[in-house]
C-alpha cells in the first residue's frame, strides 16, 4: 500500500492491538481512552498529553500530574522509524519496567507498544501504540479461541527448575510487593530439603546452574543477563533479570513451588 492512499487520520476508541486496518508497513497507531491517531512513515511529529486541545491523543486529562504535552512520536520520514520523546514531568514506563525520563529519546519497536504513565495520585494512564510491520497489517483477532501457551517458553532441566523455583521462592508466593531472589546459600538450603532433589546443593553448584540458564537465555537474545550489561554493582540484579524473565514467560509459576518440601 502506497503511503499517500493512507492519510494521517483520527481513530475512534478502541485498542489498536486487534483493530488496525490495512496500512503501510512502519505506520503508528496511537490511541489513548478518548481516540488516537494514525499516521504512514512521514515526516511527523504526533502530540499526546493532558490538553485535550492541543494534542493528537488526549490522556490523563482529570489528572493534572499528566503534563499537557507529555510525550511525542516522531518521525523523520528518511529512516523510517518512530521516536518516542519524554516531553513531560512524569516518566513514561514501558514494558519490562524500562523508564523514559523528562527529556529522554527511545526509538519505538514494530509491533504493539503500552505506554504507562504512573500519576503521583496512584492512578495509570495508557497510551496504546502499534508500529505495523511487514507482516502484521491486520492482526486475527483471537477472542473466541482457545488460550494458548505463551511462544516462548524456555526449556528447563528437572534440577534447574527445582534451584530456579527455589531461588525465585518470593517471586511466586505472591506475598512480597518488591520480592528479591533468596541468597545462593539459603536456595541451596531449599533446593535440598525438597522431597525431588536428586543430589547435594551447595552454594556453588546452585549459582553455577543458574549462571548456565542466564548464559543459555542470553544467546537466545534475552538482555540483562550478563555482567558486563548491566554494569556493577552488580548485586542480585542479574538473578531478579532472569526471574523476571521466566515469570513473564510462564516458564515458571507458582505451580513449581509443588517442587519444594512443604510449598503449596
Amino acid at each position: 500500500m502506497a503511503h499517500g492512499s493512507f492519510p494521517p487520520q483520527i481513530l475512534p476508541p478502541g485498542s489498536p492491538a486487534d483493530r488496525v486496518p490495512a496500512a503501510p508497513p512502519r505506520t503508528i497507531f496511537v490511541l489513548g481512552p478518548e481516540g488516537g491517531y494514525a499516521v504512514p512513515p512521514r515526516r511527523y511529529t504526533l502530540l499526546f498529553g493532558r490538553d485535550r486541545e492541543d494534542v493528537h491523543v488526549p490522556v490523563g486529562v482529570d489528572d493534572p500530574t499528566v503534563s499537557r504535552r507529555h510525550g511525542i512520536l516522531t518521525c523523520t520520514g528518511a529512516d523510517r522509524n518512530w521516536w518516542l520523546v519524554n516531553t513531560g514531568n512524569l516518566p513514561i514506563e514501558l514494558p519490562g519496567g524500562v523508564l523514559v525520563l523528562t527529556g529522554h529519546k527511545r526509538i519505538v519497536e514494530p509491533g504493539y507498544t503500552p505506554l504507562v504513565i504512573n500519576s503521583s495520585k496512584r492512578r495509570s494512564h495508557l497510551v496504546e501504540v502499534r508500529v505495523v510491520d511487514g507482516d502484521d497489517r491486520q492482526p486475527r483477532s483471537t477472542t473466541g479461541a482457545e488460550t494458548v501457551d505463551p511462544e516462548t517458553v524456555y526449556e528447563l532441566s528437572p534440577h534447574e527448575r527445582l534451584v530456579l523455583t527455589a531461588l525465585a521462592r518470593r517471586y511466586l508466593l505472591g506475598q512480597d510487593a518488591f520480592p528479591l531472589p533468596l541468597a545462593w546459600e539459603d536456595t541451596a538450603r531449599l533446593a535440598n530439603s525438597s522431597p525431588y532433589a536428586a543430589k547435594s546443593w551447595t552454594h556453588k553448584s546452585v549459582a553455577n546452574t543458574v549462571e548456565d540458564v542466564r548464559e543459555r537465555l542470553h544467546r537466545r537474545g534475552v538482555r540483562g543477563l550478563l555482567r558486563e550489561e548491566v554494569g556493577e554493582p552488580v548485586g542480585s540484579t542479574l538473578s531478579v533479570n532472569l526471574i523476571r524473565e521466566l515469570l513473564r514467560t510462564a516458564t515458571l509459576s507458582a505451580q513449581d513451588l509443588e517442587l519444594l518440601s512443604g510449598e503449596e
